[in-house]
């Protein structure tokens, strides 16, 4: 039995209605991407999900704000996203924080760090 997932393409600013047919776990076939880089975002999307967190994280003595936000420097799977958020929860830094400055490295095992975007 086959599934049609229907998505909008997010990998350039056409926004392509794309539809992707699964069959047996995998893609069968995709249509309405206009660029091969639908066709990918599709496949990519439909097997194995991954998504940015982007995020707050706790600093102490910061003369600007109590908070600086966060990034995870890649992408991780969608299903590793609430272990991410939940992980980053528990961090406190110590002012000065730098634009670019690690964070948590592998965070989750995932291969990925999670790094400042702007001072704190």
């Amino acid at each position: 039995m086959s599934d049609v997932r229907r998505l909008t393409c997010i990998r350039c600013p056409r926004g392509c209605q794309v539809e992707a047919v699964v069959e047996g776990g995998s893609v069968s076939s995709i249509t309405g991407n206009a660029c091969p880089r639908g066709a990918a975002y599709a496949a990519d999307e439909v097997c194995h999900p991954m998504r940015c967190v982007t995020t707050t994280v706790a600093v102490d003595g910061s003369p600007l704000d109590a908070v600086v936000s966060v990034r995870t420097a890649g992408d991780v799977p969608r299903e590793k996203v609430t272990d991410v958020v939940r992980a980053l929860s528990a961090v406190r830094l110590t002012s000065p924080v730098h634009m670019g400055d690690l964070v948590l490295a592998d965070v989750c095992g995932t291969g990925v760090n999670v790094v400042a975007t702007r001072e704190a």
